[in-house]
């Protein structure tokens, strides 16, 4: 079972939408755009398949606890009238994927041994303004932040790893994707010497990227 991403619909310029990602059950636990970046993403496949992903087990102190802010950059001429995509700042996260075989808990103390037992998708989840283009959204993270972000990446069955558990603690083991939480403003400018940019949407984003696998966590109970 997989998840699917939400996608904002065409209303008022300020209007807000949130687009909610439907999950599966823990296991074992239990507007049109006239930017170039739309025209551009409109060609590109945001995707991620299985095959062109990288495990990566349990990175400590990977996550961030603040966003991080990025630079804006606005042009200081337009040809024409045009829309934008910017994104503001970045948050590492790892992405989980809720559904039954990717989350585990053991112990107290011993070893945890998992694999993932049902495949599915984790999509990206976006917030914010009515008529966001989400694959604009994407395709801007993927030069701004990270070539590895995608709007969806497939989880297949298997890649087993295994974790020591501290004495009298219990493991925590969650599979998903090294991915970003991110936010997002969307711009318009007119055509001439003053470009009068103007901010017309803004919101965040949840994005996976092609580096999945285990997070591990211990609690007491």
């Amino acid at each position: 079972m997989g998840i699917s991403s939400g996608r904002a619909v065409t209303g008022a310029a300020t209007a807000l939408l949130l687009c909610i990602v439907t999950a599966g059950t823990a296991a074992a636990e239990e507007v049109p755009s006239d930017s170039t970046a739309s025209d551009s993403a409109a060609s590109v496949s945001t995707a991620i398949s299985a095959d062109q992903t990288t495990d990566v087990n349990d990175r400590q102190g990977w996550e961030d606890a603040d966003d991080q802010p990025l630079g804006e950059k606005k042009p200081a001429m337009c040809d024409r009238a045009e829309t934008w995509y910017t994104i503001t700042s970045k948050k590492a996260y790892h992405v989980p994927s809720w559904w039954n075989g990717t989350k585990y808990k053991d112990g107290p103390g011993g070893t945890i041994s998992v694999s993932v037992t049902k495949g599915g998708t984790i999509s990206a989840e976006v917030s914010g303004t009515v008529g966001a283009d989400v694959d604009a959204i994407i395709l801007t993270a993927k030069t701004s932040v990270s070539w590895k972000i995608g709007g969806s990446v497939t989880i297949t069955t298997g890649h087993s790893y295994s974790h020591n558990i501290s004495r009298n603690k219990y493991g925590h083991l969650q599979y998903g994707s090294w991915g970003y939480q991110l936010t997002w403003k969307k711009w318009r400018s007119n055509s001439g010497s003053s470009c009068n940019t103007v901010e017309i949407g803004h919101g965040s984003a949840t994005v996976p990227t092609s580096e999945t696998g285990w997070k591990y966590w211990e609690t007491s109970s």
